[in-house]
């Protein structure tokens, strides 16, 4: 199988992810300049299955803070309640999901005050995060980490847990019609399907992934300006991710399940044509794509701590969005 061969990977050793102290914010929050000793804002998506309020994911803005003292890190959330928020990584329409999260940050009373923010998407929170650059981006973001996301789509959806109930409870659903306007207008998983053999039914119906892909004739030049606006658009992929299939579209890369070819993001049309200001990134230096050893999400402290000390410290490169 084709390995795609970039400058700029890294592998470390995962381990399971070591609970810090809950994140507490100064009395006074400070606002970072773009020449501040103050570290910009962070921003988390969370991926399918996950809360907002997850100590997991709490951990990891507490290990920010500590990394990066005076780090503020905002949690996405779709609802205020935490159940509820957990089933909107599942059940909702991703376009209008997305709206509401450019509401959220733009009036938010210390990102909008904000010159720019940084944010990490964690699985399907990646794309989402990357969603949010392209149709807003407003607060700017200055760095865009993603770990195991979904950029070029999955091509086979992955079992439901033992007890997740909702996931369940539409799984059949989700699989015998992939393309009808119900599930693709409520159903998040089938949003970003895409499937190389069946590709005209995913340009012509995919309500989310072939959009924020610029996949269709119309080539949304908004986007591409946006996602050309970052200073660092860095892309992990797990070595031995076997649940979002295939692990390479954490790369942008496309593979074939019936040749198992896979066809690296330079040699696809999406860059050599540059839809999406990636090769523009990539040729100023600012597209990384790195390997994290382990499954999905496997992230251990280690990684964490490298990658926060490595892109969202007060002296890490920023841009003034040009």
């Amino acid at each position: 199988m084709k390995v795609c061969g970039f400058l700029g990977l890294t592998a470390l050793t995962t381990a399971a992810l070591i609970p810090q102290k809950p994140l507490v914010s100064a009395p006074d929050e400070q606002i970072a300049s773009p020449q501040s000793s103050t570290p910009l804002p962070l921003v988390v998506w969370h991926g399918l299955g996950d809360n907002y309020k997850a100590d997991g994911l709490r951990s990891i803005g507490a290990l920010a803070n500590a990394i990066n003292p005076g780090t503020h890190t905002y949690y996405v959330r779709l609802d205020s309640d935490a159940s509820s928020d957990r089933t909107a990584t599942f059940l909702g329409n991703l376009t209008e999901q997305v709206e509401k999260v450019c509401h959220d940050l733009s009036t938010h009373p210390i990102l909008s005050r904000s010159p720019a923010i940084n944010a990490i998407g964690f699985s399907q929170g990646g794309q989402f995060l990357r969603a949010y650059v392209e149709r807003c981006n407003n607060p700017p973001v200055n760095t865009l980490i993603t770990f195991g996301s979904q950029h070029n789509g999955i091509s086979e959806f992955q079992n439901c847990g033992e007890n997740d109930w909702v996931c369940r409870a539409w799984d059949g659903y989700l699989k015998r019609n992939t393309w009808s306007s119900f599930v693709q207008s409520r159903l998040v998983p089938a949003q970003y399907f895409r499937d190389p053999e069946v590709i005209d039914a995913y340009l012509e119906n995919s309500n989310f992934l072939a959009d924020v892909n610029n996949e269709r004739d119309y080539k949304n030049a908004t986007y591409r300006d946006n996602l050309k606006k970052l200073g660092k658009f860095v892309m992990y992929m797990f070595s031995e991710d076997t649940t979002v299939v295939p692990k390479e579209s954490a790369w942008f890369a496309e593979y074939n399940k019936t040749s198992e070819e896979v066809t690296c993001l330079k040699d696809r049309e999406i860059y050599s044509e540059d839809w999406l200001g990636l090769k523009w990134l990539d040729e100023q230096g600012r597209l990384e794509f790195r390997v994290a050893e382990g499954g999905h999400m496997q992230l251990s402290e280690e990684l964490l701590t490298d990658t926060f000390r490595r892109y969202l410290g007060a002296n890490a490169t920023r841009h003034d969005g040009r």
